[in-house]
């Protein structure tokens, strides 16, 4: 049996470690991190982190104090997004829980519905497909306006039917950081008596601040009619250390349906009003500092910075020859694509590595062409410039080494993959004929990436679940 290593050593090997991770400061990593750029803010939520890491929310009767802090955030959330006075809300652990919550509720209420269904605009976040696939709820699905990218308030009405159990509306949608038109969708549902949910997960905590500061932000929160539940991530905009989510339903009938109680075992009674039964006290009370430190004032400064930057940048990438920003985003979020064939985006996105910048690809889905989203936080306010050369630089560079072309038996041997049937045997035949065996993840992704839109959604899905299970499969020594 070998002796524990001393702590220092411990720590210098996660330094050491975390050395390869993306930079999660700084505005270079526009994807997965949000950066505040306010000096102390990080220690503030380490410590009030390790004062409550140890107090399980299981059980809010014996650590009361969770208690108190998961209603003050949730009664801070609900007053900046429209609640009202028979507001209820949770704390989750991320966005994705608070969306597979809502689509439970939604599901929990109807039980009358052997095959329920629930209508998403196309642009939907693929956790309400998760949610789709969890909890056994038929997803139909309805394309969105080509250009703009908005949900179609015709068609998602025309959609709802008499086994529909919920309606969900994106503040932004985040693949291009449009704003559906909310209060005509809601209204429908509500004429059906369908509940509408609200995604702002990701523009929740900035939009209504964006709005104070003159943005023309239309009405999404709980305040439009039909709207009746809502979802806002505290680790996003509101620069919170992850995971923190709020789910915010109009009433508490509404939430109802997500609480789970069990008496019918000897232990204790189980009592749960997230998905998850012991949860560390940490993450909510690294919220709860955080909020309270920075307060209503201090978003607003943080959310113009961000706007700042924002309008920077869009109007910097639109003067770059070659580039075009997709749809009428009205948020936070940029995608960016070619105006032709000139170059690769994939490319781009290398050379943008190579830069230490990381722009996230997209591939292209519908009208939706291959892309690359930027999202803009407070920190990227100042290094706009330096930005915007470096992309500028990779868009020329991504021109000069022209388009990225897969030889032809690639070609064919993805064309021949059935991804209902794929085998171990064809995945490592795959990475074999694009020279990627044995080599772990590649410096440069172009290739990668270009292989991958070269397969069919349903493919790729399959194509990166063996990828995520030879990531994740470990040989003991």
């Amino acid at each position: 049996m070998s002796p524990g290593a001393p702590a220092d050593q411990v720590l210098d090997e996660l330094r050491a470690l975390r050395a390869g991770d993306l930079p999660t400061h700084g505005g270079r990593t526009l994807a997965y991190v949000y950066d505040s750029g306010l000096a102390g803010l990080d220690e503030l939520a380490a410590a009030a982190h390790a004062l409550a890491s140890s107090a399980n929310g299981l059980d809010p009767t014996a650590f009361p104090s969770l208690l108190r802090m998961e209603n003050d955030v949730v009664a801070t959330a609900a007053g900046l997004l429209g609640g009202g006075p028979a507001t209820v809300g949770s704390v989750t652990s991320g966005g994705t829980e608070s969306c597979l919550l809502a689509v439970q509720a939604a599901r929990d209420a109807r039980p009358d519905l052997e095959r329920p269904r629930m209508v998403l605009a196309t642009t939907a976040h693929a956790a309400f497909h998760k949610g789709a696939h969890y909890f056994g709820v038929e997803a139909v699905t309805v394309p969105v306006d080509p250009r703009t990218f908005r949900a179609d308030p015709a068609a998602m009405a025309a959609a709802i039917d008499d086994r529909t159990v919920l309606v969900v509306v994106s503040a932004p949608s985040y693949a291009h950081g449009v704003v559906d038109p909310v209060a005509p969708v809601a209204a429908a549902a509500a004429a059906r008596g369908v509940r509408c949910h609200v995604d702002a997960c990701i523009g929740g905590w900035v939009l209504p601040y964006f709005r104070r500061l003159g943005v023309d932000v239309p009405d999404f929160d709980l305040s439009v009619p039909g709207v009746t539940s809502l979802s806002v991530d505290l680790h996003k905009y509101a620069y919170c250390p992850k995971g923190t989510s709020v789910l915010l339903h109009a009433d508490a009938s509404l939430r109802r349906p997500q609480f789970f109680a069990s008496a019918r075992w000897p232990g204790y009674t189980m009592l749960n009003s997230t998905l998850q039964s012991t949860r560390s006290g940490g993450p909510l009370a690294a919220a709860w500092a955080v909020l309270r430190h920075v307060g209503d004032a201090g978003y607003e400064r943080l959310a113009a910075r961000t706007l700042e930057a924002v309008r920077t940048l869009r109007a910097g990438i639109e003067s770059i020859d070659g580039l075009r920003v997709l749809g009428e985003p009205g948020s936070s979020l940029l995608s960016i694509t070619g105006v032709a064939d000139e170059f690769d985006v994939f490319t781009v996105a290398d050379e943008m590595t190579g830069r230490n910048w990381y722009v996230q690809p997209q591939f292209g889905f519908g009208s939706s062409p291959a892309n690359l989203h930027l999202t803009v936080t407070a920190a990227n306010r100042g290094s706009e410039a330096e930005l915007l050369g470096d992309l500028a630089a990779a868009v020329a560079a991504a021109r000069e080494a022209g388009p990225v072309r897969l030889p032809a038996d690639l070609l064919d041997v993805i064309a021949a993959l059935d991804p209902d049937t794929l085998t171990a045997g064809q995945f490592a035949g795959l990475l074999a004929a694009a020279r990627l065996e044995g080599a772990g993840v590649p410096k440069r992704m172009a290739e990668v990436n270009t292989m991958l839109a070269a397969a069919s959604p349903a493919l790729r899905e399959r194509l990166l679940v063996e990828f995520l299970s030879a990531m994740y499969t470990v040989h003991p020594a």
